[in-house]
């Protein structure tokens, strides 16, 4: 619409071709996933086992798993049983199916975080701290608040983050767009979690070839030298 908004462009650290994540920031943003958007949004596609060496060591991991109830089974009865979560679980989801999410929610679905950051870090990071006022004239039925860069504006979802909702384990101050940086940092990561590998592979990639082209030039000069070099003669017969 014509009060739609286009978010700018912000300077990622991991943005730069040969720029990795920033791990401090991915643990941050871990922190924010759980205390914050995990009351309402899944990470379906995530397990605690993705997390270790990331973000959490491996007894980290562990810890974070065993404290969700899983429900398992059958067992030998035919009966469901629950258990302490393992790192080999996926991170569980708030709602057990999407009519309870919407039912939560005002009809609302929200949506699964997994690759949400296809979207855009600066799109993810806009929506988070955009929201404001509506402008004069512009009416939201109940349950909508207005967020410029949404498409329509109007959006189910009430701000997610402000000010101090939570204390950084490593002592980070939790501004609104301290939060919101980190949760689309780790955003990223969720949606690319071979981003350093590929970055590193194409560094080694550069500096092989860097290595092989002026060889292989120097090989095609040698190989085609003479036939670029010889003269032909027409002779007709006398």
């Amino acid at each position: 619409g014509e009060l739609e908004m286009h978010p700018p462009r912000f300077p990622w650290s991991h943005g730069g071709a040969l720029a990795a994540l920033d791990h401090s920031s991915l643990r941050r943003g871990f922190q924010v996933y759980k205390q914050v958007c995990s009351a309402c949004h899944s990470m379906e596609y995530l397990a605690y086992r993705n997390l270790i060496g990331v973000t959490h060591t491996e007894e980290e991991a562990k810890a974070l798993a065993e404290e969700v109830d899983v429900l398992d089974g059958p067992d030998e009865n035919g009966e469901m049983f629950t258990r302490p979560g393992k790192i080999s679980d996926y991170f569980p989801k708030p709602y057990p199916n999407a009519e309870a999410a919407r039912a939560a929610n005002n009809g609302a679905l929200p949506p699964d975080l997994s690759y949400i950051e296809e979207l855009g870090g600066d799109y993810v990071f806009s929506l988070l701290t955009g929201y404001c006022d509506p402008p004069a004239g512009v009416t939201l039925r109940e349950g909508l608040h207005y967020n410029p860069y949404f498409p329509g504006q109007a959006i189910g979802m009430a701000p997610p983050i402000y000010n101090e909702i939570l204390e950084f384990d490593d002592g980070t101050p939790a501004t609104m767009s301290q939060i919101a940086k980190d949760v689309c940092t780790f955003l990223r990561w969720a949606a690319e979690p071979e981003h350093d590998q590929r970055k590193r592979m194409g560094l080694k990639m550069l500096m092989i070839s860097g290595l092989l082209l002026p060889l292989i030039y120097y090989m095609k000069r040698h190989k085609w030298s003479v036939l670029k070099s010889r003269k032909m003669i027409y002779r007709p017969p006398k």
